[in-house]
């Protein structure tokens, strides 16, 4: 079933086929993860909103319009997920205890630990710098924060964002930019703060 396109995959679903739906699950679980531990900034919560995002796919999967593409209507759904759990929380970011996830940006810590390279010093730094990163997407407006994750992060199409979101490629590229900058702001004041301290 490995082979078989996402759209295929929910249509068997659909008509019953075991098996079907547990292959969309492994091919998205850690992706889903990934956006989810970033945008909200807790594992636990992150994997609460895994479960409700799959169980939402499961429940509305006979409404998939089969011509369009999967993913994106799969992050649609993550999307709104976030931001319901983000508005019913007063839109304030949880502040995660985990140092890492093992997502994109690294090994987990104990992976690290177990390689003899590079020194402990400099991999207690780009733990650090992680953290920070993540602190400050974190403090980042929703609308900004949630774009970033998709394009930079997520690494999805502009056009695919743009399914997700409900807004123009334009919007896509235009908000895509204002949240780097916004960023490369924040990160800057950090710096200098740092070098001042």
């Amino acid at each position: 079933m490995e082979h078989k396109s996402d759209e295929e995959l929910l249509a068997e679903h659909l008509a019953g086929k075991p098996g079907a739906f547990d292959t969309l699950v492994a091919r998205y679980i850690d992706g889903l993860f990934g956006f989810f531990q970033r945008f909200v900034g807790n594992a636990a919560i992150a994997e609460d909103l895994v479960q409700e995002t799959f169980l939402q796919v499961h429940l509305s999967a006979g409404a998939f319009d089969p011509t369009r593409s999967f993913k994106p209507w799969l992050y649609t759904i993550a999307a709104n997920k976030a931001r319901d759990h983000m508005r019913a929380r007063g839109r304030r970011p949880a502040q995660s205890l985990d140092i890492a996830t093992g997502d994109a940006e690294g090994p987990t810590p104990g992976a690290r630990v177990e390689a003899p390279e590079p020194p402990l010093r400099e991999q207690l730094d780009e733990l650090e710098q992680a953290e920070q990163v993540r602190a400050m997407i974190a403090q980042m407006p929703e609308h900004l924060r949630l774009i970033l994750i998709l394009g930079y992060y997520e690494r999805l199409p502009y056009a695919e964002i743009a399914e997700i979101l409900g807004i123009p490629v334009g919007t896509v590229k235009s908000r895509l930019h204002s949240a780097l900058n916004y960023f490369g702001r924040m990160w800057l004041a950090h710096t200098r703060n740092a070098a001042r301290g």
